[in-house]
Order: structure tokens, then C-alpha cells, then sequence
């Protein structure tokens, strides 16, 4: 065999795909932990290595692979309008490199979805995430318990014994609780489709649910009680019968629009109940000097950099005028807005809403419990994404991507297309394979 029909049926084969996709979970959600023991050189070429990885995957499988599914249109025209925006940015090599940034996670992500089914991924995703969770935990014990003694070089503050708040190997306690949250839904799932035994299911669900009870995130709150009514409002309507399920979605629909508007009347109180009034406070200081700022570019925006890790312009100017080091806006939404203007904004929107009613259709009429795991992740970076910008890098983004992309795979105007060309008859409902 030549080394080049090697390498081809290499990266075309199963046992790459899976080894892939374990892979680029891990650099992604680890990558805090990789840049802090490594540095973030290694950390970049890591990414860049998975993306080739990825990109050499995708062409080996083209054949395989439809065009018009290959990946949705807003994640196409949001990646377009990140790079145009290098015209108008101040610091047009930041805007490039942070558009690559992007990319090359949006490749990964891209990777997985079209080489592993959505059982798989979240089997993937299952493991990954024990295995980080529970390094975060060994950690934590190890520096606030057994040698009492902080590990500042991986941001650990060693407060485990005195009941957090604990950052495990993410960073920060809001992305810890976040990534406990994201656990605990894929945990539940394996769990449900009996993926794992019912005693890793146990184990999984109990250690995902104790850090996040440690991370003391007051946006761990928020996002279990959001996940907790999607999925109680999924589970209505998957046992609705189909003559009447229409109507139950409207029915839904205004009670949860009923409740948003109930929320924000009684904000201040559910602000206080969360003891997370002085949290707000720097967030609503942070929004308001950032819409005076996006008032003088509302259209385009100033352009893409991602994180505000380089100190560029203009973000080293709201830092100083509120006297703070922000990396970011606090809110994916204002971080677009900003960033990408209206525009930008407009179609990380659709991005990320058209996902969430299409994987909310097809979770509603397939049998199997495993297609409530898009939706349920796709409400959780919805919600996050109030009071963070997680989804706008590393494992945040993959999610919305490779969520995005099987939402599409499953309902979509291009699924129609392609079985009018292949003379597939396509079937209504729960029947549809």
C-alpha cells in the first residue's frame, strides 16, 4: 500500500473517526489546562493540527458528504461576516487571527458532526467529560484538602474545604458550573438511552451535579432551572398525542413567554434571592458602557477579535472607563453586537434559534430520548449566553456548532432537496428513520 492510500484509508476509517472526536473534545474543553501547563503556542498548534485533521476528513469523505447539508447557512454567513469585518477593524491582523480561531474550532466541530451520529457524539462527549470533571475534583481535593496549598498556576484557589466556590481545571467557577451543566444533560441522556450501566450513570450524574453545586455560580442556578422547564415542557409534547401536539407547542410557548415577562418585572427580586446583586451590577455597568459604544458603529460593529485578551481598540477603553480587566462583555449577544454590529448579531441569532427549533421539532416526534440532547444543549448556551460569552469560543462554540450542524442534518429545507434528488419519499413524524 503507498503511503498515500494509507493515509486516505486512514483518515477514512471508523477507528480515526472515533479517535478524532475523543481528540478534539478533550484539547477543546481542556484547552485552559493545556495553555496554563503548556503555553499558548502549544495550545494554537494543537487546534491547528485537529482543524488540518479535520479539514483532511471531510475530504476524504466527500463523497459521502451533501453540499447543501454540509453546514448551516447562518454559521457559513456569521464566519463570512467575521472575516469581512477585517476592512473596517482597527487591528486587521487581531480580526485575522481571531477569525482563525473560529474557523478552525467551527472545522472541528464540523468534523465530528458529519463523522460520528448523534448517539456517538454524546458518547464521546460522556466520557470526555467524566474524565475532566473528575481531574477537576481530584484537583480540588489535592489542593484544598490534602496539601492545602493553592495551585495558582492552573487557577485553582484550594477552597474545596471550605465549600468552594471551586474552579476545577476551567478557569473560572462560572465556566466550572457551565460545564457542569453541560454534563449533567449529556449524563442523563447516556443514562437514559442505557448508553453506560446504571451505576456510571449514577456516579456520572451525582459528580457533575456536586462541582456544580461548588462552583457557587449564580448562573448555575439559572441554567438548571431553564434546562429543568425545557425538559419537562419536551417531555409534555413527545407524549402528546400528534393530533393535539400543535396545539400544546402554542400552549407552551405562551406560558413560557408568560414567565420571561414575569422574570424581568420581578428581576430585582430573583437578583437578590441568587445573592448575585453585586455580579449584575458590574454586568449592567458593562452593557451600558457598551451600547454607547456600539451606538457609534450599530451596523457593522468594530470588528471580530473574540476574546478582548489583546487589548485592542475599543475594548481597552471600556476597561478603563469602569476601571476593570474584562476579557470579554459578559453576554455573547452584546459581544456580537458590539463586535459584528447588528448585522453580526442578527445572524448569530439565527444561528443559533433556527437550531433550536429544528432539534426541538425532531426531538418532539422521534422515539428515541437521545434527540432531546440537542435542544437541551442548544437552551443552555441560549441561557449562558446571558451572562457569559462562552459560546463564542473554544468549547462553547464547538457546541453551538456541531449542535447547529446535526440540527440541520435532521430537519432541514436541504434534507428535502437532497431527497428529491436521491428519489427518496420522505415519511411524516416519528416514522421518519
Amino acid at each position: 500500500m503507498t503511503p498515500r492510500r494509507y493515509v486516505v484509508s486512514l483518515l477514512g476509517s471508523a477507528e480515526f473517526a472515533r479517535a478524532y472526536t475523543i481528540a478534539g473534545l478533550v484539547a477543546v474543553f481542556a484547552s485552559f489546562l493545556i495553555e496554563r501547563l503548556t503555553s499558548q503556542t502549544t495550545l494554537v498548534t494543537i487546534l491547528a493540527i485537529l482543524a488540518l485533521l479535520g479539514a483532511g476528513i471531510l475530504l476524504v469523505r466527500r463523497e459521502e458528504l451533501s453540499l447543501l447539508r454540509f453546514a448551516p447557512t447562518s454559521l457559513i454567513g456569521f464566519l463570512a461576516l467575521a472575516i469581512l469585518s477585517v476592512l473596517w477593524s482597527p487591528h486587521q491582523s487581531h480580526t485575522v487571527l481571531g477569525w482563525l480561531a473560529l474557523l478552525g474550532i467551527a472545522v472541528i466541530a464540523i468534523a465530528i458532526g458529519h463523522v460520528r451520529d448523534t448517539l456517538q457524539t454524546v458518547r464521546a462527549l460522556g466520557d470526555t467529560m467524566r474524565w475532566l470533571l473528575a481531574l477537576s475534583l481530584g484537583l480540588e481535593i489535592l489542593s484544598g484538602i490534602l496539601l492545602n496549598v493553592p495551585f495558582r498556576a492552573l487557577g485553582i484557589a484550594g477552597d474545596l474545604a471550605y465549600g468552594g466556590p471551586i474552579q476545577g481545571i476551567f478557569g473560572t467557577r462560572n465556566m466550572l458550573g457551565f460545564m457542569a451543566v453541560v454534563a449533567l444533560v449529556t449524563f442523563v441522556i447516556e443514562w437514559r438511552t442505557q448508553s453506560v450501566s446504571r451505576l456510571v450513570g449514577v456516579l456520572s450524574v451525582a459528580l457533575a451535579g456536586f462541582l456544580a453545586l461548588l462552583s457557587a455560580s449564580p448562573t448555575v442556578v439559572v441554567l438548571a432551572a431553564a434546562v429543568g422547564v425545557t425538559t419537562v415542557a419536551l417531555t409534555i409534547v413527545r407524549h402528546t398525542p400528534p393530533a393535539r401536539r400543535v396545539g400544546t407547542q402554542w400552549a407552551l410557548g405562551v406560558l413560557v413567554t408568560a414567565a420571561l415577562v414575569l422574570a424581568f418585572v420581578r428581576r430585582h427580586q430573583i437578583i437578590a434571592m441568587l445573592d448575585a446583586g453585586s455580579d449584575f451590577s458590574l454586568r449592567a455597568d458593562l452593557w451600558n458602557t457598551i451600547l454607547d459604544w456600539v451606538a457609534d458603529k450599530p451596523t457593522t460593529g468594530y470588528g471580530w477579535f473574540g476574546s478582548w485578551g489583546g487589548g485592542e481598540y475599543p475594548f481597552q477603553y471600556i476597561n478603563y472607563a469602569l476601571s476593570e480587566h474584562h476579557l470579554s462583555a459578559l453576554n455573547a449577544y452584546f459581544d456580537v453586537l458590539l463586535q459584528l454590529g447588528w448585522l453580526g448579531l442578527v445572524l448569530f441569532l439565527v444561528l443559533g434559534g433556527v437550531a433550536t427549533v429544528r432539534s426541538w421539532l425532531v426531538a418532539s416526534v422521534r422515539r428515541s430520548v437521545v434527540y432531546a440532547w440537542t435542544p437541551l444543549l442548544l437552551v443552555t448556551l441560549a441561557v449562558e449566553s446571558m451572562f457569559e460569552s462562552f459560546t463564542l469560543t473554544g468549547a462553547g462554540w464547538l457546541l453551538l456548532v456541531m449542535c447547529a450542524l446535526r440540527a440541520g442534518q435532521t430537519r432541514s429545507w436541504r434534507q428535502n432537496i437532497d431527497d428529491a434528488h436521491t428519489g427518496v419519499i420522505p415519511t411524516v413524524g416519528p416514522e421518519r428513520p
